[in-house]
């Protein structure tokens, strides 16, 4: 674990120095758990959003985007439960005076336990090679059993004190399991109490007379108040999905790790309504579509994991989460919930209005039931970023920093740069950019010698570098170097789009 603590500290420097990630109002001296996104970030972000957009939307011919105000009429959040039910479970550590929760400590508990398991398992691997059989490993050895038995316990506690709300047995958990606190060391516990996670504000110009309003904690309820406008205007047929990718903002206690838990943050949500009784298909169905949206960044499957919610929220049937193995470990990257009709009908009791959907097929009215996809974008950034960050080792004994970033996701898809700054290669440089820059979003390198360039790019993630030389002005072809073999070809100028279309275009990541 401290091997991936220093890793982390590794990323957030190389995020610094290249201009992807930096503390928010650095000037003076910051502010907690608020990040600005520079002009590589920002980039890398568009791009994982355009993903992310692409495949929801333009590859569905019934799922539409929208984009819903960050100020709501402040019911919605009754209406939601979030005005009474959006807490969290907090304790604080007398000695260290650090604050957590309460819940995460109990799940970083369990993971421990967790990881003991997958040791025995790897002992199990090392032991027995290609005689192995992992899964009856798992149901017959001692040590796994006992761990596993272990977890069960825990988990079932954690529900049943969660679900009811029984602040005394979870503070009791935690006392029973020895946990200690992460900074101090010691189990000097103060009670668990519960803390509201939304921002107030007020809206009008005197405060007197304004009303007390809330920046939204989630962009789920901007598509539930609008359902029956998206579903009317375009003409809608259950089934059909809603997307939207918006801020989001919760005052949380413990905001640290980064980028990964902040008060201020992006989330890429789609609610996808249903006939009443069909929801777990769906949800089945949207598990396997998003695990495989996933993967296709090719990070590695073994980074990403399920888990089934231990407490659900007040308006699910089933959750889970897909986890992704990050710096801190295995941590939730998106959710799948099964909604129920609860939001709906919510919105119905407390606005007075029919939300309900005629079915002509059953010719019938109804409450459609809504599965959700909600994944984190600056979590789905650093995601990207931490899996992709690697130190390696030249033949020639030399090192170089590499971001291996999905390349159809890279903040710049080509590099230009002439080999020197005379002799007409720069104007030459700048013909091919401008040939490339309609397509694609390039850089223009001209400082520092050819290898410091590349090493410049590798960092950045760029995945091709263009060279031109003097052998160009002769015969107008260039040299092509690869950011992942390091390779070098000599190409036409001519053929340049074919070759780098080929790997870069969203398209690769979109087919299948």
């Amino acid at each position: 674990m401290e091997q991936k603590e220093d890793n982390l500290k590794e990323i957030i420097s190389h995020a610094k120095e290249y201009g992807f990630v930096f503390p928010s109002s650095e000037i003076y001296d910051g502010l907690a758990a608020t990040y600005d996104y520079g002009q590589l970030g920002s980039e890398l972000k568009n791009n994982i959003k355009s993903y992310w957009w692409k495949s929801m939307v333009q590859m569905h011919d019934n799922i539409v985007g929208i984009d819903s105000a960050i100020f709501m009429h402040p019911t919605t959040w009754k209406a939601s439960g979030h005005v009474d039910a959006f807490n969290d479970p907090l304790i604080d550590n007398k000695d260290s005076k650090k604050r957590y929760r309460a819940d995460v400590l109990l799940e970083e508990h369990i993971e421990k336990i967790r990881q003991k398991i997958e040791k025995e398992v790897e002992k199990g691997i090392k032991k027995f090679s290609d005689s192995f059989d992992e899964a009856q490993f798992r149901a017959t050895n001692p040590n796994v059993l006992r761990n596993a038995q272990k977890i069960t316990e825990i988990e079932d506690r954690m529900r049943t004190t969660l679900e009811n709300n029984d602040l005394e047995g979870v503070y009791q958990l935690i006392v029973d399991l020895e946990i200690v606190c992460p900074i101090s060391g010691s189990k000097n516990w103060t009670e668990v109490r519960q803390f509201n996670l939304m921002f107030s504000t007020e809206l009008g110009s005197v405060a007197g007379d304004a009303s007390t309003i809330y920046l939204r904690p989630e962009t789920a309820q901007g598509i539930f108040v609008n359902f029956l406008n998206v579903q009317k205007s375009g003409r809608m047929k259950i089934p059909f999905g809603i997307a939207q990718i918006g801020k989001a903002f919760r005052n949380e206690i413990v905001a640290r790790q980064f980028i990964f838990r902040m008060r201020e943050f992006e989330q890429m949500e789609m609610q996808f309504f249903v006939r009443p009784g069909e929801e777990m298909k769906w949800y089945e169905y949207w598990k396997e579509t998003r695990i495989k949206w996933h993967k296709k960044l090719g990070l590695g499957d073994k980074m990403y994991r399920f888990h089934d919610h231990i407490k659900l929220a007040h308006y699910a049937n089933a959750a889970a989460d897909i986890e992704f193995d990050f710096p801190m470990g295995f941590k939730e990257l998106e959710g799948i919930h099964s909604r129920t009709d609860f939001d709906l009908k919510q919105h119905e009791q407390f606005s007075g209005k029919k939300l309900q959907y005629f079915d002509p097929e059953l010719n019938q009215n109804y409450v459609p039931f809504v599965v959700e996809t909600s994944v984190g974008l600056d979590r789905m950034f650093l995601a990207v970023l931490s899996a992709s960050y690697k130190n390696e080792k030249l033949e020639d004994g030399s090192e170089r920093s590499v971001l291996s970033l999905p390349a159809a996701l890279a903040p710049y898809k080509v590099a230009v740069m002439p080999l020197t700054k005379k002799d007409g290669l720069p104007e030459k440089a700048n013909e091919v950019l401008n040939l490339l820059k309609f397509d694609y979003n390039c850089t223009y390198d001209e400082k520092d010698s050819p290898g410091k360039r590349y090493r410049r790019q590798d960092a950045i993630g760029t995945p091709y570098c263009i060279m031109i030389d003097h052998q160009t002005m002769e015969d107008n072809t260039v040299t092509v170097r690869d950011r992942d073999n390091m390779e070098q070809i000599r190409v036409s100028i001519g053929d340049l789009y074919k070759i780098i279309d080929e790997k870069v275009n969203m398209r690769t990541l979109l087919v299948d």
